[in-house]
C-alpha cells in the first residue's frame, strides 16, 4: 500500500475504532456496568495484514478471524504485534489442526469432535514449537439461540440443552480451557431477547465451572443490545473497516 493511501487508511481505521469504542462505553453506562468490561474484538477476516497492523497502532489488543489459509498465514504475518487472536468463524474438523496453531481463543466449538480435534492440533503445535510452552487454547462454547422453526442447521452452535455435557468434554481436555459461551442473534429478531437467553446459559454454566466467564455477543448492528445483556466481548467488523471485501 502506497504511503499516502496508508495513511488515509490509517486515518479512517482510527476514526472508526475510536467510534466504536465509544460506543461500547456509552453501552456500558447505559447498562450500569465498569467502563472497560467489555472487551473489544476486532474483525479483520478478509481484511490485509497491513489493516492488522494499523489497527495495533491504534491500540487494538484482540483481533478476530475465521477462514484458513487466510487467517493462519495472517497471524504469522503478524506474530511481531502484541494481538490476541480470536478464531470466530465455524471451524471444520480438519481444519482444525491449524486453527490451534494460531488462535489465542476459539469462538465457535459447537461438537465434541471439534474438542477432540483441537485438543489434538493443539498439542501437536506445542511438539512443534509453534505455541510457547504451557499455552493453554481457550474454548467458548457456540449456543444456537434460534427458535426450533426457525432454526439455520448452516450456523452452527450447541443447544442450550446440550452445553453441560460439551462443557465436561472441553474441561476434560488437555492443553483446552473452558472460558465461556458465544452466539450470533437469530436474524431478523429483536436481539435483546436471545441474549438475554445467552446470558441465563452462561449463568447455568458458570454455576458448574466458575471460571467460564466469557460471553461473546454482538456485533456492529446489535453491540449495544450485547452489552446491556452481559457480553464480555463483542465482534465488532463492518463498523471499524467497511464493507468486507467480496470473497473470490
Amino acid at each position: 500500500m502506497a504511503g499516502e493511501a496508508l495513511s488515509e487508511r490509517a486515518a479512517e481505521l482510527a476514526a472508526n475504532l475510536a467510534e466504536v469504542r465509544e460506543r461500547v462505553a456509552a453501552a456500558e453506562a447505559a447498562a450500569g456496568r465498569a467502563a472497560g468490561s467489555v472487551q473489544l474484538v476486532v474483525v479483520t477476516k478478509t481484511f490485509p495484514a497491513d489493516d492488522v497492523r494499523l489497527l495495533a497502532g491504534c491500540g487494538a489488543t484482540d483481533v478476530g478471524e475465521s477462514r484458513e489459509p487466510e487467517s493462519g498465514e495472517k497471524a504469522r504475518a503478524c506474530a511481531d504485534l502484541p494481538l490476541r487472536w480470536h478464531q470466530v468463524g465455524q471451524v471444520q474438523t480438519n481444519k482444525a489442526a491449524a486453527v490451534a496453531s494460531w488462535a489465542d481463543v476459539v469462538h465457535s466449538v459447537d461438537r465434541a469432535r471439534l474438542v477432540t480435534a483441537l485438543e489434538r492440533g493443539h498439542r501437536r503445535a506445542l511438539e512443534r514449537g509453534e505455541r510457547p510452552a504451557g499455552h493453554l487454547l481457550d474454548v467458548l462454547l457456540q449456543i444456537d439461540l434460534d427458535d426450533d422453526d426457525t432454526r439455520d442447521p448452516g450456523r452452527g452452535g450447541a443447544r442450550p440443552g446440550e452445553v453441560a455435557e460439551l462443557a465436561e468434554v472441553v474441561a476434560a481436555a488437555e492443553g483446552l480451557r473452558l472460558a465461556g459461551v458465544m452466539a450470533v442473534a437469530p436474524a431478523g429478531v429483536d436481539p435483546r431477547g436471545p441474549f438475554e437467553r445467552l446470558a441465563q446459559v452462561a449463568a447455568r454454566l458458570r454455576a458448574d465451572h466458575p471460571e467460564a466467564t466469557v460471553i461473546s455477543a454482538g456485533m456492529s448492528g446489535d453491540l449495544e443490545a450485547a452489552v446491556a445483556a452481559g457480553a464480555t466481548h463483542v465482534r465488532v467488523g463492518r463498523a471499524v473497516l467497511g464493507a468486507r471485501p467480496a470473497i473470490v
